[in-house]
C-alpha cells in the first residue's frame, strides 16, 4: 500500500520534538501564534517585517508560509502576498459539519481496528487531558494552552488506528481550523458546560468498543462548541481582524 505524501506531522508532536529545517520552526511558530490569536485572522502578513520577527531569511518566511496556505490558516493574494485566513460564523459552521463527517466515520474505524496499544495509549491520554481539565477549572497559569494540547492529543488518539491516512489528515486540518474558533469560547464563556464529561462518556463508549454511541457523544461534543460560539456576539468575529 502506498501512503499518501502528508508533508505535516501530527499535531501533537509539533510541541515535543524539535524543527529539523528552519521552514518548519518557522512554520511551526507561525501556526502556533495564527491559532492562539497572536496573528488575527484577517491580517497582512508582511515578510519584511516577520523575518526580522522570526529570525529567519525571507526565502524561508516565504516557504513557510505557503505550508500554512496548505492547511488554510493562510491565504495566498497573488501580488499582494499572505494574510491570516478570516474567521466568521459561517465558516465556522461548515468546519464543524465537515469535522462531524470525517471525525464520526474515523472513530468508528479506529474503534474496530484498535487493538491493546491502542487502548493503553487513549487510557493514558485521557488521564493527561483530565489533569489538564482540573488545571483549567482551577485557572492555573497556562492551563488553557495546555488544555489546548491534551485536548488535541486525546482526539488524535481516539482516531489514530483508523486505517485511513487521508481522512485522519483531513481530520487534523478540520481540528486546526477548529482550534482558532475554540480558543475564543474559552475566552468568552457564554453557555454552562462540563467539557470532562463530555470527554469521559466518549472515553468509556470507546474503551467499551460502542461505536455507535461513541460517534453519537463525539458528533454531539463537536456540535456543542457550535452551539456555544452562535451565542457570542458577532461583533467578535467582526473586530477580529482589527
Amino acid at each position: 500500500m502506498i501512503e499518501p505524501l502528508l508533508t505535516i506531522p501530527a499535531q501533537s508532536e509539533l510541541p515535543d520534538s524539535e524543527p529539523k529545517t528552519l521552514v518548519e520552526g518557522a512554520y511551526r511558530q507561525l501556526r502556533r501564534d495564527i491559532i492562539e490569536g497572536r496573528l488575527a485572522p484577517g491580517s497582512r502578513l508582511r515578510v519584511e517585517h516577520l523575518k526580522d520577527f522570526y529570525n529567519v531569511g525571507a526565502g524561508t518566511l516565504r516557504e513557510a508560509l505557503a505550508l500554512l496556505v496548505s492547511d488554510a490558516l493562510v491565504v495566498s493574494q497573488e501580488q499582494r502576498g499572505f494574510r491570516v485566513t478570516p474567521i466568521s460564523l459561517a465558516d465556522f459552521e461548515d468546519v464543524t459539519h465537515t469535522r462531524v463527517l470525517l471525525e464520526t466515520e474515523a472513530l468508528r474505524q479506529s474503534i474496530a481496528h484498535g487493538d491493546e496499544a491502542w487502548e493503553a495509549e487513549l487510557v493514558g491520554s485521557f488521564h493527561r487531558l483530565t489533569r489538564a481539565e482540573e488545571k483549567l477549572a482551577a485557572d492555573t497559569p497556562s492551563s488553557a494552552n495546555e488544555w489546548e494540547q491534551r485536548n488535541r492529543a486525546f482526539h488524535e488518539v481516539l482516531i489514530s488506528a483508523c486505517p485511513s491516512a487521508w481522512i485522519r489528515y483531513f481530520v487534523g486540518i478540520m481540528n486546526q481550523q477548529s482550534e482558532r474558533y475554540r480558543r475564543l469560547t474559552l475566552l468568552n464563556p457564554v453557555l454552562p458546560r462540563d467539557v470532562h464529561a463530555e470527554h469521559t462518556a466518549i472515553f468509556d463508549a470507546a474503551l467499551a468498543r460502542d461505536a455507535g454511541r461513541a460517534a453519537q457523544l463525539l458528533a454531539e461534543h463537536i456540535v456543542l462548541t457550535l452551539t456555544t460560539m452562535r451565542q457570542l456576539p458577532q461583533e467578535i468575529f467582526r473586530n477580529a481582524g482589527n
